[in-house]
């Protein structure tokens, strides 16, 4: 049986990395950045009842900090008992250096 969901909480940090992305991605097809964001939202949102499903961030090492693919993305989440936290939204080829510093 499936634990009590979570709220999903969008960190300001992480919509940032989402708009740029949008932004990007509609300047070649405003279509496609609509679609995009869809399937975003439906990951972000699944991650209410599957929040451990994620890979746990290699380069921070901690359980409570993990990670998901939205195709070359990685949306970083940290779990908490009662949210997911989305933190950050970034290209896959972009040094997470940047961002956690």
């Amino acid at each position: 049986m499936a634990g009590r969901p979570r709220r999903v909480v969008w960190t300001e940090a992480a919509r940032d990395g989402l708009d740029s992305a949008l932004e990007y991605i509609s300047e070649d097809s405003p279509d496609a950045a609509g679609d995009f964001l869809g399937v975003v939202l439906d990951a972000a949102q699944s991650l209410s009842f599957l929040s451990e499903r994620g890979r746990i961030v290699p380069e921070l090492q901690r359980p409570d900090i993990r990670e998901i693919f939205v195709y070359s993305y990685r949306m970083l989440y940290q779990v908490t008992p009662p949210e997911v936290h989305i933190l950050a939204f970034l290209h896959g080829a972009r040094d997470i250096g940047d961002w956690m510093s």
